[in-house]
C-alpha cells in the first residue's frame, strides 16, 4: 500500500503521528521553489504542525525548478510523505514518524509553467519560499519571458510580474519572499538580482515601485541536518513496521532553527512561527547565521573531502572515530571559531559548538560525506573564505587544519574520467561522482604538473575563488605539505601525526 490520501485512513501505525482529512482543502498560501529535503523537513514541518493545530491554515505549491527528475513521486502520493525525526533533545531519544500533509501540488517548471503562472491570480498565496542550492541563487541575464526561463531569479520575476498584470499592482496582492540558500544576506542578494533582471528586461516603473514598495525580501538562515531518505534496507524495515510504501520518505535530526530577518507585519504573515520556538524572526539574525554557516557547514565542507578519502562514508562513522574526531573538534573550536568574521562572545560560540560536535555524534542519522560534498567548491568559497582571512588578519599565518581541509579538497577534486557532462574521481578502486559545478577545472590538472604548480594553479584560479589565495602568505606552501603527505602516506595516517604531534 503506497502512501496517499486514499489510503491513510488504513495506517493504524499507533507511533506514527498522522493528519486529518480536512487539512488537505486548505487554501494554497505558500510558493515554493525546490522540492529538497530541506525544504521538506524545516519550513514545511513548520507549516504542517502549524496547520495541524489551526494555525496558518495554508498549503504549498511546490515548482520543481530543475530540468531532471520528474513529479512522480509526489503526484503518486498526493504530496505526502513521512519525515522521520531522530536523535537526542534535552538528553531524551526522539524517534517520531510524521506524516507530512501541507503540499498540495508539485509542477515542474519545465513542463507545467502556465499553470505555476496562473497560480499568480490567487490572491492568499502571499509567501515565497526558495532553496535552489547557492549555485541558483546566481544572476543569468536572460529574458523573463521564455517558457520557462532558466534560472531561479528569472521564474521569481517572472511570476511576480504575472501578479502584478493580474492585481493591477494593488498592495495587498505583494508577497513576503524569503530565500533559504545558504548565503549572507540571502533576501537582500536575492532582491538584487531581482533589480537587475527586472533592468534588463526593461520592464515598466509602475511594477519596479509596486516590486519595492509591497514586496519584502527576508534574510534567513535554515539549520537542521537532514540525511534524506534512509539506505534501501533502512527503508524497506521502516515501510514494514508503519504498513505502507513512501517513496518520498526523509530522515532529519530533532534541532530545528528557521531565523527570518523581520518585524511584527513579517510575523503576523508567517502566522505558523507561534507554534514552534524554531522559528525565530528577528530584526537581526547575523549571529545566528555567523555561528551556524562558520562552525557547522565550514566545518562539514572543510571535512568531507578528507573523511570521504580517509574511508568514512557517514558523518556518524568519522565522528566514531576518535583520530578523525579530533580533527573535526579542533577544526571547528581552535581554528575556525577564533577567525568568524562577527563579534560573538567566546562563550556563545563554545556552547554552540558543543551543541554542532553533539548533533554530528546523533547515532540514528546516516549523513554521507559524499552528499555533503556536492558543489565543494562553491561552498568552500561562501563558508570558509572569509573564515581564513580573518584567520590570516588575526594570527599571520596559514591555518594548519584548515590547510589539510583545501589539500584534500584538491585531492578529491581530482576527475581520472569524464562521461558526458560528469566527472568522476577515484577511490581504492571505486569511482566517485564529483558533483561540482567547478569540476572540469580540475580535468587534466595534473597531467603535466607537480603538486606545487598544482596547487598553485588551483589556489591562485580567480574563477573559482573571486581571489587570488596564493597571497595569502605561507598558504600555498602549507596546502602543498600536506597534499604531499596525504599521497604518500595517506590522509587518515597525516591526520594522526598530527594529532600525535599536537598533543
Amino acid at each position: 500500500m503506497k502512501l496517499s490520501k486514499k489510503n491513510i485512513a488504513f495506517i493504524q501505525q499507533p507511533d506514527l503521528q498522522k493528519t486529518r482529512a480536512e487539512i488537505f482543502g486548505l487554501p494554497e498560501k505558500v510558493l515554493q521553489f525546490g522540492t529538497g529535503v530541506l525544504l521538506r523537513a524545516l519550513p514545511d514541518y513548520f507549516i504542517d504542525k502549524a496547520n495541524k493545530q489551526g494555525v496558518f491554515n495554508g498549503s504549498i505549491l511546490i515548482v520543481k525548478s530543475t530540468g531532471t527528475g520528474d513529479t512522480d513521486a509526489f503526484d503518486q502520493q498526493d504530496g505526502l510523505y513521512t519525515l522521520l525525526v531522530r536523535g537526542i533533545e534535552n538528553g531524551n531519544a526522539v524517534n517520531q514518524p510524521i506524516i507530512h500533509s501541507a503540499i498540495s501540488r508539485v509542477l515542474s517548471a519545465s513542463h507545467s509553467w502556465d499553470e505555476i503562472l496562473k497560480a499568480a491570480a490567487n490572491p492568499e498565496l502571499g509567501i515565497v519560499i526558495s532553496n535552489t542550492t547557492e549555485v541558483g541563487l546566481q544572476l543569468v541575464r536572460e529574458s523573463v519571458f521564455k517558457d520557462p526561463p532558466f534560472s531561479f531569479p528569472a521564474k521569481l520575476l517572472a511570476f511576480l510580474y504575472e501578479r502584478f498584470k493580474i492585481f493591477k499592482g494593488r498592495p495587498e496582492s505583494g508577497m513576503v519572499i524569503i530565500p533559504t540558500e545558504l548565503l549572507t544576506d540571502n533576501g537582500e542578494k536575492l532582491k538584487t538580482i531581482i533589480d537587475e533582471l527586472a533592468d534588463f528586461n526593461k520592464l515598466e516603473s509602475s511594477f519596479i515601485e509596486w516590486l519595492h514598495n509591497h514586496n519584502r525580501f527576508c534574510n534567513s538562515l535554515v539549520d537542521r541536518i537532514v540525511p534524506g531518505k534512509p539506505d534501501l534496507s533502512a527503508k524497506e524495515k521502516l515501510e514494514k513496521e508503519w504498513g505502507y510504501q513512501d517513496d518520498l520518505m526523509a530522515v532529519c535530526e530533532p534541532y530545528r532553527l528557521w531565523a527570518i530577518e523581520g518585524d511584527e507585519s513579517i510575523k503576523k504573515t508567517l502566522s505558523f512561527c507561534t507554534v514552534d520556538e524554531g522559528v525565530v524572526i528577528a530584526s537581526d539574525i547575523t549571529k545566528f547565521k555567523e555561528l551556524k554557516l562558520r562552525m557547522l557547514n565550514a566545518t562539514h565542507t572543510l571535512s568531507c573531502g578528507l573523511a570521504f578519502l580517509s574511508g568514512f562514508k557517514t558523518v556518524k562513522s568519522a565522528m566514531e572515530d576518535a583520530v578523525f574526531e579530533s580533527y573535526i573538534e579542533s577544526l571547528m573550536m581552535d581554528e575556525i571559531s577564533p577567525a568568524i568574521p562577527y563579534n560573538i562572545a567566546a562563550a556563545d560560540k563554545q556552547a554552540f559548538g558543543k551543541k554542532v560536535l553533539n548533533r554530528f555524534r546523533n547515532p540514528y542519522l546516516e549523513h554521507q560525506w559524499l552528499s555533503i560534498s556536492m558543489q565543494y567548491s562553491s561552498k568552500l568559497t561562501t563558508r570558509v573564505l572569509p573564515v581564513l582571512t580573518k584567520y590570516f588578519e588575526l594570527f599571520g599565518k596559514p591555518p594548519e587544519l584548515i590547510s589539510m581541509g583545501f589539500a584534500a579538497y584538491i585531492l578529491f577534486m581530482r576527475p581520472v574520467k569524464k562521461e558526458t557532462d560528469k566527472f568522476y574521481g577515484v577511490l581504492d578502486t571505486q569511482y566517485y561522482h564529483i558533483n561540482d559545478n567547478q569540476a572540469d577545472e580540475f580535468f587534466g590538472l595534473w597531467d603535466d604538473g607537480s603538486v606545487e604548480q598544482v596547487v598553485n594553479r588551483v589556489l591562485s584560479n580567480t574563477s573559482l575563488w573571486s581571489a587570488d589565495l596564493t597571497r595569502l602568505e605561507g598558504f600555498a606552501a602549507s596546502v602543498t605539505s600536506k597534499l604531499k603527505r596525504f599521497i604518500r602516506v595517506g590522509t587518515l595516517q597525516e591526520i594522526n601525526t598530527y594529532i600525535k604531534n599536537k598533543s
